[in-house]
């Protein structure tokens, strides 16, 4: 089970009624609201790091000599873009 911290937030009055108003519509209150978004933000930045080294790491040669070899089985009947 996670630790749960709290961290006084201070949100410009425009943000504050949007996030009022959106928690309320879907049922749910601000704290969960703040955290779900804050959770979803924080995904976005990592897979765009993670996705970032692994292109880094990338060996296009390879690739491309894998794509282009002449080795496998002809598509199978009813297998078509």
């Amino acid at each position: 089970m996670s630790e749960i911290s709290t961290y006084p937030l201070r949100l410009p009055r425009s943000i504050r009624a949007g996030v009022e108003r959106v928690s309320k519509r879907d049922g749910v209150s601000i704290n969960q609201f703040v955290s779900i978004a804050v959770a979803e933000k924080l995904a976005m930045l990592e897979a765009e790091t993670y996705f970032t080294e692994r292109r880094a790491r990338a060996d296009l040669e390879a690739f491309d000599r894998l794509m282009m070899r002449k080795t496998g089985e002809p598509p199978r009947a009813g297998d078509t873009w």
